[in-house]
């Protein structure tokens, strides 16, 4: 499977449309918003040539205004889960077997696709089902999907580029054969991109998939399914089904043909499907390739020299921006005592002038957290939080979920450096800082690496290049997404391929050869031109 005679197009980062007051695209965005709201879609599942609808239909709502149905979706079971399995291992031998220049012209249609009559539609479907801004939802759904559809074409090139030296009278060649059996793509609600990204890289190199999104992120899903079904994505390729984690589970890491799962979500559910796979080995065919993303508590640490403006944009935009529901979002600082009054200052200017409400208004910057029981657990946070010793709110620490699941940013100030909200994952709008004394910055720095099990991603902001140096050293496990003067958040295709390591996940970054080589089984073939017919090698000697 080398390239040798074809190169896919130069693949250059998408860009990222403005929406400013007055822009066409702006203009056609809040059109299509609107056009999407007013009506009520029937979801089915996608299974093989087919679109499943069954009796129990569950509703798709704005996580902004929770009364207000964008449609329903038809749950699947236990048999839906085997279907699937069996349309995807029905596909598999045809899609193995087609020329890899074809697989990938499927996808890249589907970028163009998505860079022109798709990309109000998915964008407008974020925002309302995953209550996103519109730069928001651009970044994400149409700019990062895009990008991970054309890099990875050029990445699949490249692995396929990956051959061996032959010697003479040798031909030594590689084939970089798809995964025996199917893959299972568990996908996350916080991005539209992941959710394409997940199941159609796998399907590039090759393979067939059976897809599972959140049931939070169903409704812009489906139009990820009809955006590949219109490039041409054969029937059976991708499977897209809804049903709960346990009865998927419970079907596939049973199955013999599992071989593989590529996974966004949390820890304690990677971990779970990682015990299970271990117990099920015997079961199956291969070993699977097991490829996940999930937590993170990822922090800016600021040194003496920083410069207090840019950190207080870096604490306002990295923790607050699509209301802190990035794996990548900033959810713990450490700010040296010479700098706090003014980094203080900033970030509560900043909130002050925040306006929160539904995406359609595009001077909010703030939206909805995702369901009720992420609202509800974010509150427990701060509840705890408010009547603790050890912290206090500085800003923000309201919510309502009367109309939409709204808590308003909030910032606590920790007293103590292993204050709960300094250590665990909160997956909302809630950065928890700490002041050390400006004379203690090494010590801070093991305070950062000590004090989370995660290792996602982490930013330092210093003017002082030996304090850099330091740091990045220092935190070189701590984070696999590693930032210096900016934000932890926004990681671009081709540009910081995506990870952590720890309890963060397997590192095997997103938007990179890397990921798409789990995604393959090499098979190496040497062919002798004139093989010897005499068994005997000069060593031996003249035979007597």
């Amino acid at each position: 499977m080398a390239t040798g005679f074809f190169r896919v197009p130069t693949p250059v980062n998408e860009p990222v449309k403005s929406y400013a007051p007055g822009s066409p695209e702006r203009e056609e965005l809040q059109r299509t918003y609107k056009e999407l709201k007013s009506k009520q879609l029937d979801i089915p599942m996608y299974i093989g040539g087919d679109k499943v609808y069954t009796d129990t239909k569950k509703p798709v709502v704005q996580p902004h205004d929770h009364q207000h149905i964008l449609g329903h979706f038809s749950e699947g079971d236990a048999s839906h889960v085997e279907q699937a399995i069996n349309a995807a291992l029905a596909a598999r031998e045809a899609w193995a077997a087609m020329g890899w220049e074809h697989r990938i012209s499927i996808f890249l249609k589907a970028a163009e696709l998505l860079a022109g009559p798709w990309r109000a539609r998915l964008n407008a479907a974020t925002m309302l089902g995953q209550s996103k801004n519109a730069y928001q939802a651009e970044i994400d759904s149409a700019c990062e999907l895009i990008d991970f559809l054309r890099f990875n074409a050029q990445y699949a090139t490249e692995v396929y580029q990956m051959q061996p030296e032959s010697s003479p009278g040798v031909w030594n060649r590689m084939e970089h054969r798809p995964l025996e059996g199917f893959v299972f793509a568990l996908t996350p609600f916080n991005f539209t991109a992941i959710a394409g990204n997940l199941p159609s890289c796998v399907a590039m190199m090759g393979n067939v998939v059976v897809w599972k999104p959140a049931n939070t992120q169903i409704y812009a899903a489906q139009m990820i399914m009809e955006l590949f079904r219109e490039a041409g994505l054969p029937d059976g390729v991708i499977n897209l089904v809804y049903v709960d984690g346990p009865t998927a589970g419970d079907v596939i890491f049973n199955h013999a043909d599992f071989a593989g799962i590529h996974f966004t979500g949390s820890t304690g559910v990677f971990q779970n499907i990682w015990k299970t796979i271990g117990t099920n080995i015997h079961k199956y065919k291969s070993y699977p390739r097991i490829v996940g993303e999930t937590g993170g508590k990822d922090f800016i640490l600021a040194h003496k020299s920083a410069d207090a403006k840019a950190l207080a944009t870096a604490i306002s935009r990295g923790a607050f921006e699509f209301q802190g529901q990035k794996c990548s979002a900033a959810s713990r600082a450490y700010i040296p005592s010479n700098l706090w009054d003014e980094v203080k200052g900033y970030v509560q200017e900043d909130l002050k002038s925040f306006k929160m409400g539904a995406p359609e208004d595009f001077g909010n910057f703030i939206n909805a957290v995702i369901d009720e029981k992420s609202f509800d657990k974010i509150a427990r946070y701060i509840d705890n939080a408010k009547e603790s010793n050890e912290v206090e709110v500085i800003a923000g620490g309201n919510y309502d979920k009367s109309k939409g699941y709204f808590v308003e940013p909030t910032v606590l100030l920790a007293h103590n450096p292993q204050y709960v909200t300094m250590c665990e994952e909160i997956f909302g709008p809630v950065i928890t800082l700490y002041v050390y004394d400006e004379n203690n910055f090494e010590d801070t720095v093991e305070l950062v690496n000590s004090t989370s099990p995660y290792a996602l991603t982490g930013a330092i902001f210093s003017q002082d290049r030996y304090a850099v140096e330091y740091a990045t050293k220092k935190l070189d496990q701590a984070a696999g997404n590693f930032y210096i003067n900016d934000k932890p958040t926004g990681a671009v295709v081709g540009q910081q391929p995506f990870g952590g390591a720890r309890a963060s996940g397997t590192n095997d970054k997103a938007g990179s050869m890397l990921n798409l080589l789990r995604w393959v089984s090499a098979r190496s073939i040497k062919e002798t031109f004139v093989p010897p017919v005499d068994y005997r090698y000069p060593f031996l000697g003249e035979n007597k």
